[in-house]
């Protein structure tokens, strides 16, 4: 499994869980409805298209309901319909524009269909809002190292998400990415400034 297959599983995982959170306080339900489930009592099976259309049956009535429009994106996002995803996420991003959350999974949907500079744009925007968000310098260093292959600038920002959370169980995989960026890095070159 290479690594871009890695981290779209785990965001993908983390957008479900948030996501199943999210249709659960839009519905204000304290025992939501079971969705399906798999066969011999493993996980519960998500029917996207029903949450999709009950998000979007809220945001018809509320069209000012943050939730439901990032719960619309995070849907969007886990059934790789990315141009949608954006959509909602810009629509959540009026309504809150400075959310890093926010901002960082638009950003991810913009990388899925080759908008690198509008994805760094939201990273950065992120980083600014909330200089501690990892996950922000997580992306922007996966977009510097495989998609624009500037390994000096990966590294900037996995150092400073290394800096910021060196024990979580992510910091491991991201040394290993920081010592392949060390290794593809030219000699002669030095890296920049790490944040002014």
């Amino acid at each position: 499994m290479n690594k871009e297959t890695l981290l779209a599983a785990v965001v993908a995982l983390v957008v479900g869980l948030l996501g199943g959170y999210l249709v659960f306080s839009i519905s204000g339900s304290k025992n939501p409805a079971p969705v399906g489930g798999m066969p011999g009592g493993g996980a519960p099976m998500v029917n996207y298209d029903e949450r999709i259309a009950q998000a979007l049956k809220v945001v018809a009535q509320d069209p000012k309901n943050l939730q439901a429009w990032v719960q619309l994106g995070n849907d969007y996002f886990d059934t790789n319909q990315p141009q949608k995803s954006i959509e909602a996420y810009g629509k959540a991003l009026e309504i809150k524009p400075n959310d890093p959350n926010i901002l960082t999974d638009q950003a991810i949907m913009y990388r899925a269909v080759g908008w690198f500079d509008k994805a760094i744009a939201n990273l950065e925007a992120s980083v600014k809002v909330d200089p501690k968000h990892v996950q922000s310098l997580f992306n922007l260093g996966i977009i510097y190292m495989e998609d624009l292959k500037q390994p000096a600038k990966a590294i900037q920002y996995w150092t400073r998400y290394l800096e910021l959370d060196p024990a979580s169980p992510n910091a491991q995989r991201v040394r290993m990415m920081l010592e392949q960026a060390k290794q593809v890095q030219p000699s002669s070159s030095a890296p920049g400034p790490m944040f002014r």
